[in-house]
């Protein structure tokens, strides 16, 4: 199977997965998108080597946030924490902004399987922003 076959097949059951939970929309890049709880995401295939196709997973928890010590020192906190992705803090112009991504090897993985996958690292995302976001809001 070639590269673009290999990843247009994980697309496709990766789609199917989310279409339980989510109304799902293919970006023009051929990603898909999607929002959890408030949280936006987006979802790429790619193979990374031959027999090698992975999922990434990208959720924005918060953006322009103001510069914040104590949501800084719960980033820092919660970095440790999760088993489902990786929690990145970029300094923008209007502030910053916190992601959490996660990319896994998903080639043969059921779309009930792949969703149970999916959905842990969008609660996690969810949650994060509730804790992150939220809370420092006030809201």
């Amino acid at each position: 199977m070639t590269e673009a076959a290999t990843t247009a097949s994980l697309l496709a059951t990766a789609r199917e997965a989310l279409e339980l939970y989510h109304e799902v929309h293919t970006d023009d890049d051929g990603a898909l998108s999607f929002q959890h709880a408030g949280v936006p995401c987006a979802l790429q295939a790619m193979q990374l080597a031959e027999g090698l196709a992975v999922l990434s997973l990208t959720c924005v928890v918060g953006w322009d946030l103001p510069d914040d010590p104590q949501r800084a020192e719960l980033l820092a906190e919660r970095a440790g924490d999760g088993m489902f992705g990786t929690l990145g803090l970029v300094r923008t112009e209007k502030g910053s902004d916190i992601t959490l991504r996660y990319t896994f090897p998903a080639e043969g993985l059921a779309a009930p399987a792949l969703g149970t996958v999916l959905m842990l690292v969008v609660s996690t995302a969810s949650q994060l922003r509730s804790d992150l976001v939220e809370e420092s809001e006030g809201g």
